[in-house]
């Protein structure tokens, strides 16, 4: 009821005239019933239904795919809530006076009061409201995992929060108008359509008003030449001129172009992405570059210690002590799979250290370790534990660059243990490759897509996942210059590029790929700098929304094909019937052999309208997709849509004549 009701608000010419092709439509309607009343009858009347059918049709196709969203919507209205705000100044105001750059601190069990980057503190938040999922998530001051939506709630600590956003610009205010379709601006693409449509409907319209003055001429000049049937009265005469018009313009198109596009956008929501823009969506089924990050996306993530290595004249157990000792402290799962690995396999219990000085981990240094009396022991990258040992004035073994080769060959990743002076052996750690991901990744060579797996692993370690996995190339020790220059470079050759990221790092690159999907767990810059956001934060979820892009794409090659084609048979179908009997020679296109003229304009006019309801369902579900190449695409959907179109309408028209043939005043 409410689809019908929104449909109905759309028949407003203010609303319509965005649609060119069904504005003529409306228009038409409109000529037409003035015509009806003035010349009125069964048929000129049945006209006039129909035509008003077909432009409610249309508007019905829009308005239910835009109702699809209205539930989330309401969902996220709940969630944005007007709330109280703590001020860092100990003042409380309503969450809508907030204004970016406002520090506010949010306790355990109250709500967020808006969109903000944490800056002190850690805490468990529900982001249920937003994402749909029940697990808590933790948000903590810098790293990463910093940005707070408004609306969700802190279940656990206290944080400070930095707002990012004005009121009405939320994460939450953006999402609700988007999945509503209320702030849905036309793609490039679909433009480009819309317009060639319209430059159709207006060759179709002086086309049409052409037909009787030509008519009628042929009828002076020929004075034997019979009136024909759908001819006889002015009045009839120009309603059938209207129902010619309206069968000949791609009406199909024009009706399910706009639904086709919101219905793309509500898939991705579905699957919990929100699109910044339709344009995103579109240029995401034109990507033929995708940039995957190896840690979390082709692998599991979590990088674990699966033996230690040690060098020689270095007994294995000292080894494993000395790695236990660096780790302790580490936090990461590395870390802590390196003290269980010593538990389990040696029997080294972690114990209290006295008077240690932890050495955390940096991206400078790329290493950590501690220092505890005299001892200094550090674990990291091979050439910066080596650099650290040969500045203290011993020198590294020589069977250590072979071990460290060996495990990076395998694919795993190594981690130099050392004491200052001297080397004491090597840890592996292995990432293993989700299942699955070459099956996945040889879909995207057939759909003519090309993968680079991005790490910040040395070359040896990426070459071995990259061949495990199946991807094409693969950047190795990548910094956030290497992975815009490539970025540049893939565009510079006329690629779409697509990525993930959710780090401030990532931002440069999200905002210059073609696509840039940032995470929900990662930071404002990060998600202001993409066309996407993934509430679920998981990478590989990238995959999918190249898949919807295409089944976007190709729905809206379908359907337009499709509504091409049905033109073919209503030309079959409606131009004998005006004509036959002025130009008696058109009788010959009758091959589908309609009972009456005004039976066959008619049964076209009630075919075109009855065809938009029976496509709904196809352009909001959308083409069943399948990895192929493009011109293996293009000619299935010639065959399937361009086929069919010409086929199908023969057969319904024919159909529906006889079934209208059978009314008062047709038969």
């Amino acid at each position: 009821m409410n689809a019908l009701l929104g449909a109905l608000a759309k028949l407003s010419p203010l609303t319509l005239w965005r649609n060119p092709v069904m504005f003529v439509v409306e228009v038409g309607a409109v000529a037409a019933t003035a015509l009806a009343v003035g010349s009125p009858g069964f048929f000129a009347w049945s006209i006039v239904v129909w035509l008003w059918l077909t432009v409610l049709f249309a508007n019905l196709a829009e308005s239910v795919a835009e109702g699809r969203g209205k539930a989330q919507a309401a969902t996220l209205r709940a969630a944005r809530r007007d709330t109280t705000a703590t001020l860092a100044d100990g003042s409380v105001v309503p969450s809508s006076a907030l204004r970016k750059g406002d520090v506010v601190v949010v306790g355990a069990g109250e709500v967020i009061p808006g969109d903000g980057d944490v800056i002190e503190g850690v805490a468990s938040v529900d982001e249920s409201a937003v994402t749909g999922e029940s697990a808590p998530v933790i948000r903590e001051s810098g790293g990463d995992r910093s940005a707070v939506t408004g609306g969700t709630k802190v279940l656990s600590d206290r944080i400070v929060v930095r707002i990012t956003q004005q009121p009405g610009e939320s994460f939450v205010d953006r999402m609700i108008a988007l999945v509503e379709g209320a702030n849905r601006q036309k793609t490039p693409n679909e433009i480009a359509l819309n317009i060639l449509l319209a430059a159709l409907t207006v060759v179709f319209l002086v086309a049409t008003v052409t037909m009787q003055p030509m008519a009628i001429y042929s009828k002076a000049v020929n004075p034997g030449v019979p009136d024909s049937a759908a001819l006889t009265a002015d009045g009839v005469s120009g309603v059938t001129l209207v129902a010619l018009l309206v069968c000949l313009i791609p009406t199909t198109i024009g009706a399910l172009l706009s639904a086709i596009g919101i219905a793309g956008m509500d898939r991705l929501v579905r699957r919990n992405v929100l699109a910044m823009s339709g344009r995103a969506v579109e240029a995401a089924g034109d990507v033929s570059t995708l940039l995957l990050d190896k840690t979390g996306t082709i692998t599991l993530g979590n990088r674990q210690a699966t033996a230690f290595q040690a060098a020689e004249g270095v007994d294995l157990r000292d080894l494993a002590e000395a790695a236990q000792l660096s780790s302790l402290a580490d936090e990461t799962p590395e870390g802590r799979s390196i003290v269980v690995y010593a538990k389990e396999h040696f029997g080294l219990r972690e114990r209290p250290v006295a008077g240690a000085h932890w050495v955390p981990f940096s991206a400078r240094t790329r290493m950590s370790g501690v220092d505890v009396g005299d001892r200094q022991i550090r674990k990291g990258a091979a050439t910066a534990v080596m650099k650290w040992v040969r500045d203290a004035g011993g020198r590294p073994t020589d069977e250590i660059g072979p071990l460290v080769d060996g495990i990076a060959a395998s694919g795993g990743t190594p981690l130099v243990v050392a004491e200052r002076g001297r080397v004491l052996g090597v840890i592996h750690l292995k990432d293993v490759v989700k299942q699955g991901m070459r099956e996945r990744f040889d879909e995207m060579r057939r759909m003519g897509i090309r993968t680079v797996m991005i790490t910040g692993d040395n070359p040896l370690t990426a070459k071995a996942i990259a061949d495990e996995a199946g991807v094409d190339d693969f950047l190795a020790e990548a910094t956030p210059e290497d992975k815009l220059g490539l970025i540049r470079r893939e565009q510079f050759g006329g690629r779409m590029v697509a990525m993930t990221g959710d780090g401030t790092n990532d931002a440069p690159a999200l905002a210059q790929a073609d696509v840039g999907v940032a995470m929900n767990t990662g930071t404002s810059a990060a998600k202001e700098a993409g066309n996407m956001v993934d509430l679920d934060s998981n990478p590989t979820k990238l995959i999918e929304i190249v898949e919807i892009g295409k089944q976007l794409l190709i729905t809206r090659g379908a359907l337009t094909t499709f509504s091409i084609a049905n033109d073919i048979a209503k030309y079959f179908a409606i131009i004998p019937a005006v004509f036959a009997a002025v130009y008696p020679g058109l009788d010959a296109l009758n091959v589908m052999r309609l009972a009456t003229p005004q039976s066959a304009i008619l049964s076209a006019v009630v075919f075109n309208a009855l065809v938009i309801v029976a496509l709904i369902p196809l352009a909001l579900r959308g083409v069943s997709y399948r990895p192929a190449n493009a011109s293996a695409m293009l000619s299935r959907n010639l065959a399937v849509y361009g086929l069919g179109g010409v086929l199908a309408p023969f057969a319904g028209i024919k159909l529906i004549d006889l079934a209208v043939h059978q009314l008062p005043g047709l038969s």
